[in-house]
């Protein structure tokens, strides 16, 4: 099914439906054509009756996905044309939570602002010994309010959480599994063989079972989604702001933005 998308890459191998973010020009980040097709592989998946789990994952060695794409936002002032003319990365994330099967992060390089929050929400997250985390929203005058701070806080804690957010800081993947922020650390050329091997496990369970336990699990945090909701549309409108511009008109200069002349 590769050839139906531009952005991503789409297979089913066994009981795994293997979804690959390939923008790996732009550090696999996501555009607004990037998102539609990432929600329309999921269900996709979700559909598949072959398919017990998914792996998320990008294409190449540098990056699993460095979140949304800020010099196309510079240079058009959005994320690019979308069939809805709808910015949906909200309802991705909502997709990822709801789906019945586990969704397994096999981050395989830089996760990164909205990348990073994209490994948050899966089910599960497994990293290569190369991978790197970390938040680069105030950097780039950018924020997720939602799930990417408070199901952030829940996984790792509040101090740590507020640390990743506040500083926007990078930490490597032996950090990132002692604080609990992923699962495993595997070398690189094992990552994927570790994932579909997670995947073979859970096709051996019961996946009513599954899905049962991953519904209860979300039902403890779902009103982040209202939370999020919320967040998203005052990003919507400071994104419009001078000191919204600052951050990404800054990250395609290459050049350090100055919010100095906002501070309250």
């Amino acid at each position: 099914m590769s050839d139906v998308y531009e952005d991503i890459c789409y297979e089913v191998e066994g009981p795994a439906a293997v979804i690959t973010i390939s923008r790996p020009e732009r550090y696999n980040a996501f555009r607004g054509q990037t998102v539609e097709e990432l929600i329309h592989a999921l269900r996709t998946a979700w559909a598949d009756k072959q398919v017990r789990a998914v792996i998320l994952t990008g294409a190449g060695e540098k990056a699993f996905c460095s979140g949304g794409d800020v010099k196309q936002k510079a240079e058009t002032g959005d994320y690019g044309p979308t069939k809805s003319g709808l910015w949906e990365v909200e309802y991705l994330q909502k997709v990822i939570r709801d789906m019945p099967k586990p969704v397994i992060a096999a981050v395989n390089g830089i996760a990164i602002g909205g990348g990073h929050v994209l490994h948050v929400v899966c089910d599960l997250s497994i990293a290569s010994e190369t991978a790197r985390f970390g938040q680069a929203g105030p950097r780039v005058g950018s924020f997720d309010a939602g799930y990417g701070t408070g199901f952030l806080a829940r996984a790792i804690g509040e101090k740590r959480a507020r640390e990743i957010w506040f500083l926007c800081r990078q930490y490597d993947a032996a950090q990132a599994l002692e604080w609990g922020l992923i699962n495993k650390v595997v070398p690189a050329a094992e990552l994927m063989t570790e994932a579909k091997a997670w995947v073979d496990e859970i096709a051996q369970l019961s996946p009513t079972a599954i899905r049962f336990l991953k519904a209860a699990f979300n039902a403890d945090t779902d009103h982040l989604a209202g939370i999020g909701n919320v967040a998203f549309a005052g990003l919507d409108q400071f994104s419009q702001t001078d000191e919204g511009h600052e951050g990404a008109e800054a990250f395609t200069e290459k050049r350090k933005p100055d919010f100095s002349k906002f501070a309250a």
